[in-house]
């Protein structure tokens, strides 16, 4: 799996970008993830539509990786960890979690979160229903919840870049939308779409590949 990285200070913290669809805050040991939508693929087999389970898994792989190569000791998931219901795939995701059983998962409440607060608690994940405060900065699901003297992190709008090539060529990549007061994370699943607008005129693109992570 290949690794591409870029280092952002926010509020005097270094955060760290990856092409793997995921944010760092070495210095917290937590890994920030969005819109994982854990049994989405399913809900689409489900209704006859043929997605392979693989996806899941491949994703589940990228997650796991990334907790072992920058030593993870929080996995905090700003929101749509799950798609909807109980399924096949959320049975997959609770037969992976045996193998984290020493990682810290959280979870801010997402639109599609709509299991019970107890079968979060019986994988031990620790729910906030709108936001967590680690100060300097603000973590929600929608930006809904931010404030005008916080930083805020958040996903839900599954952010992308449209890049021109020659001619009328164009490339959608998914990135990460930073502005003065708002950090976007791409969705961490590859089964979803990109939202090409910006949240705001002044924000920035960080897009990448499989082998960098540059501004647009």
């Amino acid at each position: 799996m290949n690794l591409a990285t870029e280092d952002i200070s926010i509020h005097d913290e270094t955060l760290t970008l990856t092409n793997q669809r995921a944010l760092v805050w070495k210095r917290k040991g937590t890994l920030i993830v969005s819109d994982l939508h854990i049994g989405k693929t399913a809900h689409f087999r489900k209704a006859g539509i043929a997605i392979p389970s693989a996806i899941l898994l491949k994703d589940l792989k990228r997650l796991k990786f990334l907790i072992d190569y920058f030593e993870i000791e929080t996995v905090l998931i700003v929101g749509d960890l799950f798609h909807a219901g109980k399924n096949k795939d959320v049975d997959v995701f609770q037969d992976w979690m045996q193998q984290l059983i020493s990682v810290n998962f959280e979870l801010i409440k997402g639109n599609h979160d709509r299991l019970s607060n107890a079968f979060y608690e019986s994988l031990h994940i620790k729910v906030y229903p709108n936001y967590k405060d680690v100060l300097p900065i603000r973590f929600v699901h929608d930006s809904k919840h931010c404030e005008e003297n916080v930083f805020c992190i958040s996903g839900h709008t599954h952010p992308g870049a449209i890049l021109h090539g020659r001619g009328k060529q164009r490339i959608k990549l998914p990135c990460f939308e930073i502005g003065e007061r708002l950090l976007v994370l791409p969705a961490f699943s590859e089964f979803t779409g990109l939202n090409t607008k910006k949240s705001c005129e002044s924000s920035e693109w960080f897009a990448f590949t499989d082998s960098r992570v540059f501004k647009v």
